[in-house]
């Protein structure tokens, strides 16, 4: 497959990313309660669309919180693609627009998102809010960030070259 096909960066991205975060939200959990993640975490997620009655679900209900996962993310890569090319702030420094990308993504789900899906949600708490951003920054913003920014920094290059 080319390097210059569109749908090369775009899966790469969902595939690195998505899978980075899943694990990031897994090892968070983990770490916060002790006990297996992807049961409550994926149909966490599922109860997004199926509300309270996806926390009695068994394996098929993870498999579609699993599949909303990278949905979502397939989502945040293509906002990410398509604004890139458009957006010269954004190739102004990597490190900077992943860290903005990966927190206006956390702003849009919290503020956004979760508000209108069927989610049950506890009180805000400071500490989880940060250490879900710190999440985002390392497995969403990063990794879009680098991989979609250097397809098209990479298709500039060539571009440059043959004129």
């Amino acid at each position: 497959m080319s390097q210059t096909r569109p749908t090369n960066p775009i899966l790469t991205a969902v595939l690195v990313a998505g899978t980075l975060d899943i694990l990031g939200a897994f090892t968070h959990f983990y770490l916060v309660r002790h006990m297996n993640p992807a049961p409550v975490v994926l149909k966490y997620i599922a109860s997004g669309v199926f509300g309270a009655d996806a926390m009695k679900g068994g394996a098929g209900m993870m498999a579609i919180g699993l599949l909303f996962h990278y949905i979502i993310v397939l989502g945040c890569v293509l906002v990410f693609y398509g604004l890139y090319p458009r957006v010269s702030l954004m190739r102004f420094n990597k490190w900077i627009t992943a860290v903005v990308y990966a927190l206006l993504v956390w702003v849009v789900t919290n503020l956004v998102i979760v508000p209108l899906s069927l989610v049950k949600r506890g009180p805000f708490n400071l500490q989880h809010a940060l250490i879900a951003m710190l999440i985002l920054v390392l497995m969403i913003g990063i990794p879009i960030t680098f991989i979609v920014g250097n397809y098209f920094d990479k298709k500039a290059r060539l571009k440059s070259a043959s004129h």
